[in-house]
């Protein structure tokens, strides 16, 4: 089975000169935990997570987000981002995928297609419904057999 069939195609992404406190709310409002950093030329140059945008001298029990996260507009992405970022391309396997996120506790993989373009994301949500459809066919397949 390849990535392309089970990634999320639909991209929000985020500039290395966008402001944390904007990036964090874009990615609550699409309800998402890691963003691509892509430059002028839609390049992908980092990642940057929701644990990338925390101080990390303050708990999760903090009264008010804006002490738990860095949500200042003056605080850019290009310097909370993580630049050396492992992807997989379109035809790689599930299976590289779940060795990768199993070897390297990843929250998500970029995807490129052939021409090492940003194409999309897999995360590990991806790959269960991945094995929840592939398992749905062997039960059926069963099923039938019976």
């Amino acid at each position: 089975m390849r990535i392309s069939k089970y990634m999320t195609s639909k991209l929000v992404t985020a500039r290395p000169e966008d402001g944390s406190r904007t990036t964090f709310f874009r990615m609550r409002e699409h309800d998402i935990r890691h963003i691509p950093v892509v430059d002028d030329e839609d390049e992908l140059v980092g990642i940057v997570s929701d644990r990338d945008l925390r101080r990390p001298d303050w708990v999760d029990q903090a009264p008010d987000l804006a002490l738990v996260y860095h949500l200042d507009d003056e605080m850019k992405v290009g310097d909370l981002m993580t630049t050396s970022v492992i992807t997989v391309h379109t035809y790689d396997t599930l299976h590289k995928a779940v060795q990768l996120f199993l070897e390297h506790h990843f929250g998500c993989l970029p995807v490129l297609d052939k021409t090492d373009a940003l194409v999309g994301i897999v995360s590990p949500l991806d790959l269960l419904r991945a094995f929840d459809e592939l398992e749905g066919k062997a039960l059926r397949a069963r099923k039938d057999e019976d």
